[in-house]
Parts: structure tokens; sequence; C-alpha cells
């Protein structure tokens, strides 16, 4: 289940990132998505590299994201 745009994504993601983050979880997460659509846990492997995208630009300080 690819996301169309930031307002589909999970509330966890855009409640704890700024809207620049966020839409780099969307572009990855699709990416992933299309990526391992062979997969049996392809939607856990695409948040991973979401996540793992975000965390690429952004660093938690304080309870917050922010760039690096």
């Amino acid at each position: 289940m690819p996301y169309e745009s930031i307002a589909e994504l999970p509330d966890p993601v855009k409640s704890a990132l700024p809207k620049s983050a966020q839409r780099i979880y969307l572009g990855a997460f699709n990416a992933a998505w299309k990526e391992y659509s062979d997969s049996n846990d392809r939607e856990a492997r695409a948040h991973k590299v979401a996540w793992a995208a975000v965390k690429n630009k952004y660093v938690k300080n304080d309870g917050k994201w922010v760039k690096r």
C-alpha cells in the first residue's frame, strides 16, 4: 500500500517528523514498496527503509527530529 501523500502516512510518523522529513519517508517507503514486491514482509521492510532514509538526514534531539 504505497502512500499517495504525506497526509496518508501513519499517525506516529506524521506526529513525530517535520514535513520535510515526512516527504523523505514517503519517497523512501514508496520506492522500497516497489523494490520488495516479492517479499513476504514487504510493508515492514518498506517502513524500515523509510526510517533509515529519514535518519540519514535527521537526528532526534531532545525528543524532536532535526536536520543533521
